[in-house]
């Protein structure tokens, strides 16, 4: 089975500190340093929100379709079995 691989290698410079620094965090998330620093790019570069997430935001923000939850409707022994 063939699969072909969306990834470039690529090479950056760093200081020697921050490197370290994140050896060892990768480390503590048993994560390689390649792994690691890629997982923090990611979520730099994609923090927005699609449109679906938009959508909801401001549908929440207006106000307009906004229910209030009748607590009394909950039964505590259902919740937690």
């Amino acid at each position: 089975m063939q699969t072909t691989s969306t990834k470039v290698q690529t090479a950056f410079r760093f200081e020697k500190e921050l490197i370290k620094r994140l050896k060892i965090k990768a480390k503590k998330e048993n994560r390689s340093l390649n792994n690691y620093v890629e997982t923090i790019l990611m979520d730099v570069v994609y923090d927005e929100p699609n449109e679906e997430t938009l959508s909801a935001i401001n549908e929440v923000k207006s106000g307009k379709t906004l229910e209030r939850l009748n607590m009394g409707n909950f039964d505590e022994a259902e919740l937690f079995k």
